[in-house]
C-alpha cells in the first residue's frame, strides 16, 4: 500500500496580512523560514521516510522545500501542477471577506481572470494519479499550498462545497496520505 507526505509552505508575509495569496508569489517571513527548518528537522529526527520532495514553482513552497531538504537530504524537484489555485480578482484581498468566502463555493467560476475549482482539481488529481501509480517504490513529500491541499483531501474523501471551501491546514503542518 503505497503512501505520501503533504505539506503546505511555510508562514508569509500575505499570511500575516490576511490576505489570498493564490498565484501570486508571495515570500516567506523569517517566522516561515524557520517553520521549515523545523519541519526538516522533524523529518530527519524522526527517521520519516521520504525518496523525493516534489514542490510548487512558487517561491514560499520552494524555499519551504529547499530548507527541508537541505536539513533532511532530501533531493528535491518542481513540480508546476501543484502551483496554487489562481483566484484572479481577489489576489491580494482580504482571506475571509464574504464575497471570497461565497465565490469559493461556485466550483465553475473563474474569478474574473483565474482558476475554477474545477480546472485546478482537475490538475491536482492528475498529479495524484501519477504518484498513486509509483507509490509502493517512492515515497514523496508533496510541498505546496493551502488550496492543493484543499483538492488533495478531497481526492481521498467526500466532501460538501461548504467543507471544501472552509478546508484548510497550517503552515508546515505535515499530513501522510495513504492511497
Amino acid at each position: 500500500m503505497g503512501y505520501f507526505y503533504f505539506a503546505r509552505h511555510g508562514q508569509t508575509v500575505w499570511n500575516v496580512e490576511n490576505k489570498i495569496c493564490g498565484a501570486t508569489d508571495i515570500e516567506l517571513t523569517e517566522k516561515g523560514h524557520r517553520q521549515a527548518e523545523d519541519l526538516g528537522q522533524k523529518i530527519r529526527e524522526e527517521g520519516i521516510h521520504i525518496d523525493e520532495i516534489i514542490c510548487s514553482p512558487l517561491m514560499r513552497a520552494a524555499d519551504t522545500a529547499r530548507h527541508i531538504s537541505e536539513i533532511a537530504g532530501i533531493p528535491t524537484r518542481v513540480e508546476p501542477r501543484l502551483k496554487e489555485q489562481n483566484f484572479g480578482k481577489y489576489e491580494g484581498t482580504p482571506r475571509d471577506g464574504a464575497d471570497f468566502r461565497r465565490a469559493k463555493e461556485c466550483f465553475a467560476d473563474s474569478y474574473g481572470g483565474g482558476e475554477s475549482m474545477l480546472r485546478f482539481c482537475h490538475r491536482i488529481y492528475g498529479l495524484l494519479d501519477d504518484i498513486r501509480e509509483e507509490a509502493d517504490q517512492k515515497a514523496y513529500l508533496l510541498v505546496a499550498h493551502n488550496g492543493v491541499a484543499r483538492a488533495v483531501q478531497s481526492y481521498f474523501a467526500d466532501m460538501t462545497n461548504e467543507e471544501f471551501a472552509r478546508f484548510g491546514i497550517g503552515n508546515c503542518e505535515l499530513r501522510k496520505f495513504i492511497f
